[in-house]
């Protein structure tokens, strides 16, 4: 009841994001008064074939195409330079940020050359996965590198389209990569239509035994649209049963040394992860499709190729959608992100917001502690029976994304 409770409440203030005006007053988009921990995510929307389960911006690789589409990141980056906004951590995502890896090394020495650059996270599928791929990886100085396996299962794998690789050639590729990187980590799915708890249940077992640093498991998050996809090609999409999934997770890998990162992600040790939106209380997205959070405006770039392409190519910021985010959505956002990475720092909180936490958000904070949700004083931390609630709540606030998403997917806004 209290995770169906949750996710109902933050589904709410998820739908708030979608309300945008349809142009940015640039002039909020500046880098006065931002913290030095700004991130910047990347996202190259190209891949070899299409998941059906993922709502991501992503066009079929065409090569001319996404060599255009490399010469306008570096411009709109330029974009940001010009604002005044340095950047030390990045993050690659898409569709597959290793389609070409030539382009892929030329933008990160674009970057080393513009920033100081601490750390790099990096996608991919394991069909890009080759002795020569992860030695220019290496070379390139990349710091993590998270591996899209989805499932180990060739059945589920070929439910999930992903016909290209079976799963024990899944682990090769995973081998191959280990050790290379400070992180390596593999990508899975859950609660898939079709896919059982047994299979699940095998797949997280596999991960156990060949000691990778780290795994992170998503929750099916389909977008509405794809939703009914999924469910007239599969089976309904059963959320009252993806608590098994997810206790399964718990279960298996507290056993053997993984620690939560957040309320997906289990790492041996200290790692880096991929969730720029807590580590980061502002983040700017480059590239088509992609969003950014600064200084409480929450913004979407044009997920349509050639209009993204001919806003940065007159100078301008491919933004179109914004929202100011009101002070109480900004604060629950800012709530949600720490919740999602399993601590809310008081301190941290009231340099961010100069308030404490339990004066701005009274109800909210008492809900969660009387629901056994979060513990603690000074440093609110998320308890093992509430990690499941948690993940609820972020699932939730990433699906209403992903309908975003699919509305300006559709509509190529």
């Amino acid at each position: 009841m209290i995770p169906e409770l949750a996710g109902y409440i933050t589904r709410s203030e998820g739908k708030k994001f979608l309300k945008l005006r349809p142009e940015i007053d640039e002039r909020v988009i500046t880098a006065s008064g931002l913290n030095a921990n700004i991130s910047l995510y990347i996202h190259i929307p190209f891949c070899r074939s299409l998941c059906p389960f993922c709502c991501f911006n992503r066009y079929l690789f065409n090569e001319d195409k996404a060599r255009t589409y490399f010469v306008s990141l570096k411009k709109e980056i330029d974009l940001y330079i010009q604002r005044g906004f340095t950047f030390s951590e990045f993050y690659f995502g898409g569709g597959t940020p290793t389609i070409l890896m030539d382009e892929l090394v030329s933008l990160i020495d674009y970057l080393k050359r513009n920033f100081v650059v601490k750390r790099i996270s990096l996608e991919t599928t394991p069909r890009e996965i080759t002795e020569e791929t992860v030695e220019l990886l290496q070379k390139a100085g990349i710091n993590r590198l998270s591996i899209g396996i989805q499932s180990f299962n060739d059945d589920t794998l070929k439910t999930m389209g992903r016909v290209f690789i079976s799963g024990e050639e899944a682990k090769q590729r995973l081998f191959m990569a280990q050790g290379k990187f400070d992180t390596l980590n593999a990508d899975f799915v859950f609660n898939f239509p079709n896919q059982s708890i047994r299979q699940f249940e095998t797949d997280v077992k596999m991960f156990k035994d060949l000691g990778i640093d780290q795994a992170t498991f998503y929750p099916l998050m389909a977008s509405p649209h794809k939703k009914d996809a999924l469910e007239r090609r599969f089976n309904k999409v059963d959320f009252s049963r993806e608590q098994r999934f997810y206790d399964i997770i718990l279960k298996e890998l507290d056993q053997v040394g993984y620690d939560a990162s957040t309320a997906w992600c289990f790492s041996r040790g200290n790692k880096m992860i991929d969730e720029y939106v807590i580590d980061s209380d502002d983040y700017i997205g480059v590239g088509s499709g992609s969003v950014s959070i600064v200084n409480g405006n929450f913004f979407v770039n044009s997920f349509s190729l050639d209009r993204y392409a001919a806003l940065v190519n007159s100078s301008r910021l491919p933004v179109v959608g914004w929202r100011k985010l009101s002070r109480s959505e900004h604060l629950r956002y800012y709530l949600l992100t720490k919740l999602f990475g399993l601590e809310v720092d008081e301190a941290r909180f009231r340099e961010r917001f100069h308030t404490g936490i339990k004066k701005a958000l009274p109800l909210e904070i008492l809900f969660f502690k009387l629901s056994g949700i979060i513990r603690g004083q000074e440093k609110l931390k998320v308890t093992k029976q509430g990690m499941y609630s948690v993940s609820v709540m972020m699932r939730e606030f990433f699906a209403s994304l992903n309908g975003l998403r699919e509305k300006y997917i559709e509509n190529q806004i």
